[in-house]
């Protein structure tokens, strides 16, 4: 039987892609103050702000590719039960091939009516005001914001329970509720940490990686084939 090899992935994996990381150093996110685009007061604000803000996220995903840390990730499900929780919404993982992805943070790719959490429809293009679902609702990004709820954290809890191991990939491990998912993981468990500015996070040790995720997915990769070898 395959062992389990849950993932929690940050911007840090895809910003070897291309894709801008949410926040720059000076509290902006590509000039937005992050409440006015990332928030439901700044939507009702002015959501026609918030939908340009988007589409150009949206836009983006097109000029880029997956990159070698993604690819390792699918060609370790050849070994691995590789069950991918990320706080990303763009769709790298899935492009790259890997089968079992859960966005805490919602999808680029998605949109839902503003009256529901659950009604979710794939979007590919611009999204506008008067673009409405069946029953006249305007549609939104399926993206979570600050002071909603995490709908997908209660399922990725179940699936950190039965990690054999964790790797946490490219996030800072400072937005909750996801940085909480350690506390979850088996006693059992062995953890992982593949991230070039963690500095007090995580106790350092031989599963500590301070180097890119490229860099760290391939030495992760042969120690976890060792591993299943008995070596």
């Amino acid at each position: 039987m395959k062992k389990n090899l849950v993932v929690l992935s940050g911007a840090g994996i895809s910003a070897e892609s291309g894709v801008k990381t949410f926040r720059d150093s000076n509290g902006l996110w590509e000039n937005h103050r992050i409440e006015d685009v990332a928030s439901p007061e700044g939507f009702e604000r002015n959501p026609q702000m918030v939908l340009d803000f988007y589409n150009a996220r949206r836009r983006q995903l097109s000029d880029v590719q997956p990159n070698a840390a993604h690819l390792i990730l699918v060609e370790l499900e050849k070994n691995f039960n590789v069950e991918i929780i990320t706080q990303n919404v763009d769709d790298l993982h899935e492009r790259a091939g890997s089968t079992k992805v859960i966005h805490l943070h919602g999808e680029l790719k998605k949109a839902r009516p503003v009256n529901s959490e659950t009604k979710i429809i794939p979007w590919e293009n611009d999204l506008n005001l008067g673009d409405l679902d069946q029953n006249g609702n305007q549609l939104r990004p399926h993206i979570v914001w600050f002071g909603e709820s995490v709908t997908e954290m209660d399922l990725a809890i179940i699936i950190a329970l039965i990690a054999d191991f964790f790797l946490v990939i490219g996030t800072s491990m400072q937005v909750y509720p996801a940085a909480g998912l350690v506390h979850y993981i088996p006693g059992h468990c062995e953890l992982f940490v593949i991230d070039p500015h963690l500095e007090n996070t995580f106790a350092k040790n031989e599963n500590f990686y301070k180097c890119s995720a490229t860099e760290g997915m391939k030495i992760l990769k042969e120690k976890l084939m060792k591993q299943k070898n008995g070596k």
